[in-house]
Parts: structure tokens; C-alpha cells; sequence
């Protein structure tokens, strides 16, 4: 029997689930109605102490210890009317994932009774074991203990499964001595970094009391959805989020048919409960789209406050494999699961406010915006002195497969700025900007049709950062990576830039001109760090060699892309804004590296495995196939088929001498570089031997299967 064919016609034969049920026209009513947000306390807590939370949220101060116990139990008494009876401290440690803890309400008072409580204690600290999580060396077996902190700026939440209701309280995650042991640590340190200087360079330009500095982000996160019956059947997919096998299909994305196009009913009613899922947690979803690769889609939602988007797509990412599971899906996060069509990406939409005024706005008329112009010279600067960290922040096996090809922007980290941008530069650099190119009108040329107003700049699909209209869109983050690590490297380094920039404007003296000053000063910034900007293609090989004329970093694999961490003057970078100590970094460094070799060793295993237990012996059984055709006389020396069944015999030992070699590198704990290459070697022979299989034989399900069977 082959299960494979079995699977394909059960799932042939399967009805539509059913959609979503909720009342129609709730969804509004209902969003944020499990989040204990700013609403929901000011409903449960004492004025006065809501007063004072609502100030430790918007002011970023420390959370006065004194109310405490009022919060805990106004977070308590509205977690039970939710139906929840336990809570946890959910917190990012190094594993890019998220963790938890749960602890029930319930406490014994004597005589066999209980009540429920939650003490300001509880809130406020909880104790998880520090040495079960990576720490790069920061933490050992016999150095257990771990605490975790509670996030007054990221709300608590109710998060539902199968019908049970849990209270979560986003937290920190440190070590006994102090060092961060999590994603959220770092950055929080790195937007508090940025927001003190961004005040402060706003002091310079006369606004001393221009308002809050918040970084804002907007993660769009792409992801792949097949058959759970399929998914099953693939021991790669379900242990290393990737397809070590798999022949490419004849038609895959080449007519460009999937994207944006109409969105099959099965996957409509799964993004529909997605979406009332998220909007009850209080996150904005908001767009929802076929992407480019069959069975690959992308959900967006709005601008949040860095901090909350980083925790919501965290929740994103989760809502998705459990509502995909639910479904009858098996969601792919990994960034690169099938070869030969698009990876999957984060793209990683940054900004940053004071006030009413987004720094990175450029207003009808770019060239006199003084304030943009100069927050935009800082990111330029920011981007070209510490690419390489950039490169480091998206490091991992899965982005290495996806960065340069089908879209994914390449691990060369440059700048896109669009025409106007482009032009408005090379003014300033030769003395001053005096004009902005506009845009125009489109005539689309029916006359039904109106005239539509065409934007100052085109985008570039292939730049990894690229300026969109109000913000910069990091592309290169892999969809699996949380948004975390790139906006900590960002933030740190357009702190350092404006601080630069803040202490020399703040050292003129009263009687400087201070627009010509601030001209120089702009024009010196884009002779030094221009060589970062580029308006072309950058997956063609002329970039490449440019880059390199440039001086530009091509770190092309984990190994090479994690270095830098080890460089002084990036430790010195980390420590000057008090987002990380030379240890912590370190611990980063050996962590991703760990994690890196880990991936690698557990993929070399399984392709082994899969090529002697699945592959081979597929082969072998077609040629015993063929060998049953002799006894016809159609295997006559020297005739086609008697070619053809020698070239597949040529292929079945081809692969067993690529898995014998793969085994031998296995063996000798071969390097990550030769694992890769042994593995590449196995995959080859084993994907063309699977167009001549017959395909009764072949058990596991291919391309053309799983991103189009669903």
C-alpha cells in the first residue's frame, strides 16, 4: 500500500470544515476583550492606583512597589471572570521562543478550604529554573536559579485552548546575578537607549517638550500552510521545519498566479478564526494575502509600540501553528521549507516618534524637514557602521538557506532610499538640499478610470533596507526569528548616531548659524557613510563585486555573520547604552552558535536516516521492477530500457555512496561546512532519482503535493 496515495485521495475526499461562527458584527465589540488593558483597569483597579500604573506604562519609570497587591488582585479577580484558574509569567529566553510557567490561583487556608489568591509578590517576580534554558555560559546545573519580571508595558492576556483559559503576564527573564537571560531584556534597554537620545536631539531643534519618544514596529509575517495529513508523512518537516528532500514540481510560482490571488475557502475560514483569535488578544491584524510561493501567505498588522509588537507576534507565530493545527493545517515558520520557491520573511518595519512628529516622516517637502533629513543621515550612518551587526541580529541555519534568492533580500546589509531620497542626499552632500522631486499622476488611459497620484518612490523588493514612505523596512529577518534581535542592534545603533549628532549640535556656540552648522554637519555624514545607499538590483552579480569595492561585509553564513558580536568596538557599542555587558554578548554569541551547529547535526542525521529507510529502498524496488521486464525480452542489450534501468541502478548506488560519505563526516564530527556539503551531495541524487521512481513507490509526499493539496 502506499500511504502516500492513500493520503492524497482521504484528503480529496474530505469536506470543508465549517467556518467560524462567531456572531456576526462582535468583532469589534470584542476586540481586546481578553487583554487587562488601560479600559479593563481602569474598570477593576482604585483610581489612584490605576493612575499611578497608567503613569509607570506611558513614562517607562519604575512600577511604584506600593500598588502592587492592587493590581495583582484586580488582574486576578478579571482572569477568574474570564474563566481562568492559573497564571503564568511568560517570558523569550535565548531559544527564540517563548516559555512559560503555570501556577493555579488556589491557596490553602486550613480545614480543606482554599481561596483564591495573587499577591503583589506573584505579580510582580516569579522563580523558573535558569539552567534548563541556553545562556552561552552564564548559568550552569549547579547555578539553578533564575527570576523573571514583570512588564507593566506589555498588557496581560487570557490565552485559550480547547476550551482552557489562562492568564498571562508578559515578564523578563534574568539570572541570579542579573544578567539577561531573554530577548525582552535587551530590549527594553535598547528603546529606552534610543529614546533618550531622540528627546534630546529634539532639544536641540527648540523642541524641548516635543512629547514621549516610542519606537514603533510593524511585523509582517509570512508562513506556510499544507495538510497536517501530509505534514505527518514528512519526518523532515516535523523535525527540522524544512524538506531535506524533494524534486522541484514543473509548475511552482513561475506564473505568478498565487500571489494576491483568490484565497481557496479552507484557508479563508482558518484566517478568519485566526483574526477574531488575535483581535480578542488586542492585536490589530489587519491584512490578510495569498504571498508569492503556492500554499504561502502573509498576515500584517498595524504599527504597534515596539515592546507590544515584539510580544504580539510572538503570540502571531503561536496562534498560527495552533489555529493551522486546529484546521486540519500544519504551519511552516521555518524560513526557508521548500527549496527552489520563496523563503519565508519578517519584515521588520521600523520607526521612531517624539510627540506628534515621526522623525523619519518626510513631509511634502523632504529637503526642508531639518529634523528628518537629520534622523534619516543618523539611520544612514547607523546602518553602514554597524552592518555587520545587523547581519549577526538574523543569523540561523534556516535564514542561511533563504537570504539571496526568490525574493529574500542577500546577506549583503545595504540601503534603499528611492529616487527623491537619493537625489535630496546628493544635494546635501554638495552643499544643500533647494528642491524634492514629486510624484506624479498615473494615467491608467480608460477614461472610466481616475487619475491615481503616484508616490515620490518606487520600492525594491531585493534591498534589505529600504525606506517605504514614513519608515525603514529591515526585509532580511527570517520568518521564524523573532522581531526582538534586529530592532535591538537598530535601536542601539541610531541611539549612538543621534547621541553623535546631539553632542555637536548641543557644543555650538549661541552665535553659530545653527541650519548651517547642522548642513555641514549632515554633508560630512553622507560622504563617510554613503557607500551603504544603493537603488539597484541587488541580487545581480555586478552588486556583489561592487559591495566588495564598497567595502561592504558579505557574511553569507552563521559562523561568519556571528563574529562581529566578538569585535571591542561592537562590545563597547552594547555597554556605552547599557543594552548589553561584554559577558552577555559573549553568552549571545556562543548561544546562536550552539543552536546553529545543533540544526545542522540534527538535519545531517535525518537525511541520513531518511535516504537509507525511505529513498533507497523506493529505488530498489523500481529496479527490481525493471527487472521483472526482462523476463519479456524488453531489457535486450543495448536497448533504451536497458539504458534507462542502468542509469537508475547508477543513481540508487550513486546514493548510497553520498549517504555512506555523509555517514563517515557524521562519524568523525565533521564540520558544519562539510555536513552541509555531504548533505547537499545525498539530496541531488535523491531528488533526481525521484523523477524516475515509479511513483506507487515513492512514499513520501512531494512538491507539487503539499503546495498545491490543501
Amino acid at each position: 500500500m502506499n500511504i502516500r496515495k492513500t493520503t492524497l485521495a482521504e484528503i480529496a475526499n474530505t469536506p470543508l470544515p465549517s467556518a467560524d461562527r462567531a456572531e456576526p458584527g462582535r468583532f469589534v465589540e470584542d476586540y481586546g476583550i481578553d487583554v487587562f488593558g488601560v479600559k479593563t483597569m481602569s474598570e477593576y483597579l482604585p483610581k489612584p492606583v490605576f493612575k499611578k500604573l497608567l503613569g509607570t506604562i506611558n513614562s517607562g519609570n519604575a512600577i511604584d512597589s506600593s500598588i502592587a497587591d492592587d493590581v495583582a488582585h484586580a488582574m486576578k479577580s478579571w482572569a477568574i471572570s474570564r474563566g481562568a484558574t492559573h497564571y503564568t509569567h511568560w517570558f523569550m529566553p535565548l531559544t527564540g521562543a517563548s516559555a512559560e510557567k503555570h501556577d493555579s490561583f488556589i491557596e490553602p487556608v486550613g480545614g480543606g478550604e482554599v481561596i483564591a489568591r495573587f499577591s503583589g509578590k506573584n505579580l510582580i517576580m516569579g522563580e523558573p529554573d535558569a539552567s534548563s534554558f541556553p545562556s552561552g555560559g552564564l548559568r550552569s546545573t549547579a547555578e539553578a536559579r533564575g527570576y523573571t519580571a514583570w512588564d507593566p508595558t506589555s498588557p496581560a492576556f487570557i490565552k485559550r485552548e480547547n476550551g482552557v483559559a489562562t492568564l498571562y503576564i508578559p515578564t523578563a527573564f534574568c539570572s541570579y546575578t542579573g544578567e539577561a537571560l531573554d530577548k525582552k531584556t535587551p530590549l527594553l534597554r535598547s528603546m529606552q537607549a534610543l529614546c533618550a537620545q531622540a528627546t534630546r536631539l529634539m532639544r536641540c531643534f527648540g523642541k524641548p517638550d516635543a512629547g514621549r519618544a516610542v519606537v514603533t514596529l510593524g511585523a509582517e509575517q509570512e508562513y506556510f500552510l499544507i495538510d497536517k495529513r501530509l505534514y505527518v508523512l514528512r519526518p523532515d518537516l516535523m523535525q527540522t521545519g524544512r524538506t531535506l528532500f524533494g524534486a522541484p514540481p514543473q509548475r511552482h510560482q513561475q506564473l505568478e498566479d498565487h500571489y494576491f490571488g483568490a484565497i481557496k475557502p479552507r484557508i479563508l475560514t482558518f484566517m478568519s478564526e485566526l483574526d477574531r483569535e488575535l483581535w480578542r488578544l488586542g492585536i490589530p491584524a489587519k491584512t490578510r494575502h495569498n504571498e508569492v510561493a503556492p500554499a504561502q501567505f502573509e498576515i500584517a498588522p498595524m504599527f504597534e509600540e515596539l515592546n507590544l509588537a515584539v510580544d504580539h507576534n510572538m503570540l502571531i507565530m503561536d496562534a498560527l501553528k495552533r489555529i493551522a493545527d486546529k484546521n486540519g493545517f500544519a504551519c511552516l515558520l521555518h524560513d526557508k521549507p521548500f527549496n527552489g520557491v520563496n523563503g519565508s520573511g519578517k519584515h521588520n518595519n521600523w520607526s521612531i516618534s517624539v510627540g506628534d512628529t515621526n522623525l523619519l516622516n518626510p513631509g511634502d517637502d523632504p529637503h526642508q524637514n531639518a529634523i528628518f533629513l537629520t534622523s534619516l543621515c543618523a539611520v544612514i550612518e547607523a546602518v553602514d557602521r554597524h552592518a555587520d551587526l545587523l547581519r549577526a541580529a538574523i543569523a540561523g541555519a534556516g535564514n542561511d538557506h533563504r537570504l539571496g534568492a526568490n525574493e529574500a533580500p542577500p546577506a549583503i546589509i545595504s540601503m534603499y532610499l528611492g529616487e527623491q531620497l537619493a537625489d535630496i542626499v546628493e544635494q546635501i552632500e554638495r552643499g544643500g538640499a533647494t528642491s524634492s522631486k514629486h510624484g506624479k499622476t498615473i494615467k491608467i488611459g480608460a477614461d472610466i478610470l481616475p487619475e491615481l497620484p503616484c508616490d515620490a518612490t518606487d520600492r525594491n523588493r531585493t534591498s534589505p533596507f529600504a525606506f517605504t514612505g514614513n519608515k525603514f523596512e529591515f526585509r532580511a529577518a527570517g520568518s521564524s526569528q523573532t522581531c526582538a534581535s534586529p530592532n535591538i542592534v537598530l535601536n542601539t545603533a541610531v541611539a549612538e548616531a543621534f547621541d553623535e549628532i546631539a553632542t555637536y549640535l548641543e557644543s555650538l556656540p549661541k552665535s553659530a548659524n545653527f541650519h548651517a552648522e547642522l548642513q555641514k554637519l549632515l554633508a560630512s555624514i553622507i560622504k563617510k557613510h554613503k557607500r551603504i545607499i544603493f537603488n539597484g538590483n541587488n541580487y545581480s552579480a555586478e552588486w556583489k563585486k561592487e559591495a566588495a569595492g564598497r567595502g561592504l561585509p558579505n557574511l553569507r553564513t552563521t559562523p561568519e555573520a556571528v563574529k562581529p558580536l566578538a569585535k571591542k568596538e561592537n562590545i563597547a557599542l552594547f555597554e556605552k547604552y547599557g543594552v548589553f555587558n561584554a559577558v552577555e554578548l559573549k553568552s549571545r554569541s556562543e548561544v546562536f552558535l550552539e543552536e546553529y551547529e545543533r540544526k545542522i547535526g540534527i538535519e545531517a542525521g535525518l537525511t541520513l536516516k531518511l535516504a537509507r529507510t525511505h529513498i533507497v529502498p523506493a529505488g530498489v524496488a523500481y529496479l527490481e521492477r525493471l527487472g521483472a521486464a526482462s523476463a519479456t525480452g524488453l531489457l535486450k542489450k543495448k536497448s533504451a530500457l536497458a539504458g534507462y534501468a542502468a542509469r537508475v541502478a547508477e543513481r540508487v548506488d550513486s546514493l548510497v555512496a553520498a549517504a555512506d560519505k555523509l555517514e563517515a563526516e557524521i562519524s568523525k564530527g565533521g564540520s558544519c561546512p562539510a555536513l552541509i556539503d555531504a548533505m547537499g551531495k545525498v539530496r541531488a541524487v535523491a531528488d533526481a532519482l525521484e523523477g524516475e521512481v515509479d511513483n506507487d513507490l515513492w512514499q513520501l509526499p512531494k512538491y507539487c503535493e503539499m503546495l498545491f493539496v490543501y
